[in-house]
């Protein structure tokens, strides 16, 4: 496989894992991923037409009140409503339960002063409960949720130009978003629903307008006008109309907003066709809706609720507060009243202290999101999928397509201008770009996961080279080229060991009458069967010339085991070549073999751009003589004194002493016949006779060795050392040798 296409590979992998993992990482995109981009994007002004009012420590102590708000008198309230329908606001909301009845005549001037207003929403609770079902045996198999919702007292609630629920879940759940309709109470809307539908009352006249072009017989179905909508406190029924309408004809709302985006671009009141436009796009908004926090506790403008209920004392005081004309004003507890009451809402801006984000700031925030039309809005399932699959692409192809290090480097900068990327979208638009899938997940998998592969990559690669070496240098001469040594031309080490040689008769003849094909096939099986052995008894390939291989059992000082290792293969080579039943043609061919004992040098022989990785020293070419002797004493497996002194596992007959061809000195010459096991009657007779003939020939008895080895080959046929001696007594019978004789044998020829 190419490189590019690896790199496709990872790059598909890398998005395709992404892809998987979108389910599962929903809950951790919402509570890491939008954490993280609410901490980098940090505070954003709240639009000014929101404004809350608290129940705090301050005003009661202010105020002379007891710290629980429920016991606040209502009348105070009343205070407050007047007040701020004289300050001119376009709606109040209260972010209080009144479900209990307070004193007659403070339940009817709050519910007088709420009834003038014409503009406040109360809030309602939700009380939830849950039922289990059963089968006929009695077993529970289900869960009934049912929620309903607890009724403020009729006084208060009749003068209210509407109530809602603000349904939300309590600490430590993280509050990321709220329900526009509640489902289990009805499908009702909620209570910012209904704030902002007060609020956005002053643009009633220009909606129906613009709906009465578009579509006639909706508008029939509507209040006439503001005041009718006020009055018969159809607020609900007309969120819950024009919502319905829109969500069965969504081509209708799309031509709705068109045609207020041309009035728009050429009204003088921007502004207020600007809430018109958020109302239309609260009616198709999905039933729940992502907050887009403007930051901590207190962000929004806050009032304290003495500051608008007390009599002002002087010019300072009514100079201090801020303009509430047209603003919509949320009434509610702001902090832990006691250290057993506590309305505050774990979330993205809670803090260590403590501190969190209260319901009314909640329920404002909420309404703000809908006033602005911006809202936390995460990215659709198409995008989320092209998104993650891109990114993993661009992931996985770079980091498999460059070095470790660039691909590090790459995948860091990548994701920090990702994160960048996603904090400006989120900034400027609320845009809420997958984090916890992209950056957490697939950047480190992309990064890990072709590391890995490399690595394996490298590793099998690695080990082919080794095995690929391994067919021409020894083993940790392949380990040094593929660990890459920085100079392996110096590499050299003194050992001693053993040295097998061996030489394939007749590879002349073969050559000629076999074409290259199938002489290069034939030595490949060939070598098959000589290596076998080498490897089975831990000896180490050194060098093949033509029919000739070289082996040897380096050490850091001589073993037994090692020479009797070496002549185990040298064994176990010549019954793979002679033995019984090896019908082969491979298995045929006639191989001499010579070992030899000493010190060698293992290094790399060579110059310029040409190293061969050899043993070098006396005892390669000794090993190699002794190989050559077998041709004129018609042996197969020769060795040194030096090879078979004291070892017991075999059996040899002592040949004599040679001067081998090249050589100063004589070398002591055994014939291993075969393993002490395997030896017979017979090879011990040989053994026997040949010691007495050899002895006979040594004392100059030409005669009686003469005698001897005739004997032996008359009895026990063809034997190559005895017919050797036998002509070399019948040589000095004939012509004596000199005084200086001393037995030993001369080879004038390799």
């Amino acid at each position: 496989m190419s490189r590019a296409k690896k790199a496709l590979v990872g790059g598909l992998l890398t998005g395709i894992f992404g892809l998987v993992l979108i389910p599962f990482m929903c809950g951790l995109e919402e509570d890491t991923g939008l954490d993280l981009l609410f901490k980098l994007r940090g505070k954003r002004p709240a639009p000014s037409d929101v404004v809350i009012v608290t129940l705090d420590k301050e005003s009661a102590l202010s105020l002379g009140l007891p710290p629980e708000p429920y016991k606040w008198p209502r009348s105070l309230h009343a205070r407050l409503v007047d007040n701020l329908v004289e300050k001119g606001v376009a709606a109040i909301a209260f972010d209080m339960i009144f479900k209990e009845p307070g004193t007659v005549e403070m339940d009817n001037l709050f519910a007088q002063a709420i009834r003038g207003a014409g503009n406040v929403v109360l809030c309602e609770q939700i009380d939830g409960d849950i039922l289990p079902l059963t089968d006929h045996n009695g077993v529970r198999t289900a869960e009934l949720k049912i929620e309903s919702i607890i009724e403020t007292i009729p006084s208060i609630a009749d003068a209210a130009i509407a109530l809602a629920p603000f349904p939300l879940p309590k600490v430590p759940v993280k509050i990321s978003q709220y329900w526009n309709f509640k489902h289990g109470a009805g499908d009702i809307p909620t209570f910012p629903v209904i704030t902002f539908q007060v609020f956005a009352l002053k643009e009633y006249d220009n909606l129906l307008r613009i709906l009465k072009k578009y579509d006639p017989a909706l508008t029939d179905s509507l209040p006439k006008e503001k005041n009718d909508a006020i009055s018969d406190k159809q607020i609900q029924s007309l969120i819950l109309t024009l919502r319905d309408t829109f969500r069965r004809e969504p081509g209708l709302a799309d031509k709705v907003l068109e045609g207020l985006e041309k009035e728009l671009a050429s009204a003088d009141s921007g502004k207020n066709h600007s809430v018109l436009r958020s109302i239309l796009e609260m009616y198709r908004a999905e039933d729940s809706l992502y907050l887009d926090f403007y930051g901590p506790s207190g962000t929004i403008l806050t009032i304290p609720y003495y500051r608008l209920v007390q009599v002002p004392e002087a010019y300072f005081y009514e100079a201090s507060l801020p303009d509430l004309r047209d603003k919509a004003v949320f009434v509610g507890l702001s902090e832990r009243m006691r250290p057993e009451e506590k309305d505050g809402f774990y979330t993205t801006y809670s803090q260590v202290s403590g501190v969190d984000i209260s319901g009314v700031e909640i329920a404002a925030t909420a309404f703000a999101n809908l006033l602005e039309n911006r809202h936390a809005r995460p990215f659709s399932a198409p995008a989320h999928i092209v998104t993650v699959i891109i990114w993993g692409l661009i992931l996985g192809i770079s980091c498999r397509f460059f070095s470790n290090i660039v691909g590090a480097i790459g995948v860091v900068g990548m994701s920090a201008l990702y994160v960048v990327n996603a904090h400006y979208q989120f900034k400027a638009s609320g845009l809420w770009s997958p984090i916890v899938t992209p950056i957490f997940i697939q950047a480190p998998l992309a990064y890990l996961g072709t590391a890995l592969w490399k690595y394996v990559e490298t590793y099998k690669e690695k080990q082919n080279a080794r095995k690929a070496l391994g067919y021409y240098v020894p083993g940790k001469v392949a380990e040094q080229l593929v660990k890459g040594a920085p100079d392996i031309r110096s590499s050299r080490e003194i050992f001693e060991g053993t040295c097998l040689c061996t030489d394939m008769e007749s590879y002349t003849t073969l050559s000629e009458t076999l074409d290259p094909q199938s002489l290069g096939k034939l030595m490949n099986e060939y070598f098959d069967a000589v290596f076998e052995p080498v490897k089975r008894y831990k000896g180490t390939v050194s060098e093949v010339v033509g029919d000739s291989m070289i082996a040897v059992w380096p050490s850091n000082h001589l073993k037994a085991s090692d020479r009797v290792q070496a002549c185990l293969a040298a064994l176990a080579i010549n019954n793979a070549m002679h033995g019984p039943g090896n019908n082969n043609i491979v298995t045929r061919l006639p191989t001499r073999i010579g070992l030899h004992t000493g010190h060698m040098m293992v290094a790399n022989i060579g110059a310029m751009d040409r190293y061969e990785y050899n043993p070098v020293g006396d005892i390669i070419n000794t090993a190699s003589r002794i190989e050559g002797l077998n041709r004129h004493l018609g042996t197969r497996i020769l060795t040194s004194r030096e090879v078979v002194n004291d070892l017991n596992e075999f059996m040899t007959r002592e040949i004599g002493e040679f001067i081998l061809s090249g050589k100063s000195r004589p070398v002591v010459i055994y014939e291993l016949m075969c393993s002490e096991e395997e030896a017979g009657e017979r090879e011990m007779a040989i053994c026997k006779l040949f010691s007495l003939g050899l002895k006979a020939y040594k004392s100059q008895e030409w005669k009686e060795g003469i005698k001897i080895f005739s004997d032996i080959m008359k009895e026990n046929g063809e034997d190559g050392p005895s017919r050797f001696y036998l002509g070399l007594c019948e040589k000095y019978e004939n012509n004596m040798p000199g005084e200086m004789w001393d037995g030993v044998v001369r080879m004038g020829e390799k």
